[in-house]
């Protein structure tokens, strides 16, 4: 029974990293897009659809990286019941800020050619496009066919063995990677762009601050990979599940760190506020933070309260 169910575990974070690698094109495309030239010619309603456009692509990539989190705070890298169904309900939770992203950004891309009616035909439609083949079909075949049964959904799974525990605690590893790889390109980018000499010193310095996080964000992901073969020569040893959970949770830690900082940075050269900037970042490193570990910790007292080892 555990087997089975650490495979379902592990082909729901597969799904997982398919959409975190359709979302790190719009993450990066949406970070970088307030510094590119043509930008600052946009209308001011565009440049603040951006960053709510922005904005919801981080609640879907906070979501997506949110099981990474909880697996291994939570459940302690086992497979449980508790574990697929909020891997299953994230998922669900993710697709709907993806897809108004993703309806933005065609809004914008189609304005800067045909203004009006076309561009938000583009936006809308989009967005609808992507609800219907999202969510719109799914529920007409569970209204023909009926929600399949879980199996055994109150029962506890038995030990997961080393071997599951590692390929999950990997492949958790590749769902965050692409999120901090996106970043990382953009912050790279901007330095060398003439609107990065523009900003004001304090927003550079913050920029450098963000960049340096998300660089040890993905030293951190890639080190399991590199002790796995170097240290253990590919053989799966608890040491190794150890070292490998602790610098995935050290990675969110820095991860969240730099997309608050460069959210601060392209808020406030949109708004030209640095109250609302602060605001912005400060509320993004609350969401994340409250979700990765604020209610994942809380979640794993009650369940330790209930289940003391």
């Amino acid at each position: 029974m555990s087997e089975s169910l650490a495979d379902r575990i592990k082909q729901a974070l597969d799904e997982g990293r398919l959409l975190i690698l359709g979302a790190q094109v719009l993450l990066g495309f949406q970070f970088r897009a307030a510094f590119e030239p043509s930008f600052e010619h946009l209308p001011a309603s565009h440049r603040y659809l951006n960053l709510a456009g922005l904005a919801l692509l981080i609640v879907a990539v906070g979501l997506l990286m949110w099981p990474a989190a909880y697996h291994q705070l939570v459940a302690r890298g086992e497979a449980t019941h508790d574990v697929h169904r909020f891997i299953t309900a994230v998922t669900g939770w993710t697709l709907l800020p993806f897809a108004l992203s993703l309806g933005i950004d065609l809004f914008v891309a189609v304005a800067k050619v045909a203004p009006g009616f076309p561009a938000i035909g583009a936006g809308v439609g989009a967005t609808m496009v992507a609800l219907t083949f999202w969510y719109g079909l799914e529920w007409l075949v569970r209204a023909v066919r009926g929600a399949p049964r879980e199996r055994n959904p109150t029962g506890e799974a038995g030990p997961t063995s080393l071997q599951k525990k590692v390929e999950e605690l990997l492949t958790e590893c590749r769902v965050v990677l692409p999120g901090a790889q996106a970043l990382l390109g953009f912050q790279l980018a901007i330095v060398l762009m003439e609107a990065f000499d523009r900003l004001p010193v304090s927003a550079r310095y913050v920029h450098l601050a963000s960049l340096s996080a998300i660089a040890l964000t993905t030293v951190l992901l890639i080190a399991p990979a590199a002790y796995h073969r170097i240290v253990d020569r590919g053989e799966d040893i608890p040491s190794f599940l150890r070292f490998a959970s602790a610098t995935l949770v050290a990675s969110l830690v820095t991860l969240a760190l730099g997309m608050a900082g460069d959210l601060y940075v392209v808020v406030g050269k949109v708004t030209e506020s640095r109250g609302i900037a602060i605001a912005a970042a400060s509320l993004c490193l609350t969401v994340l933070y409250g979700a990765w570990f604020g209610l994942t910790l809380a979640r794993r007292g009650r369940s330790l309260r209930a289940h003391p080892p």
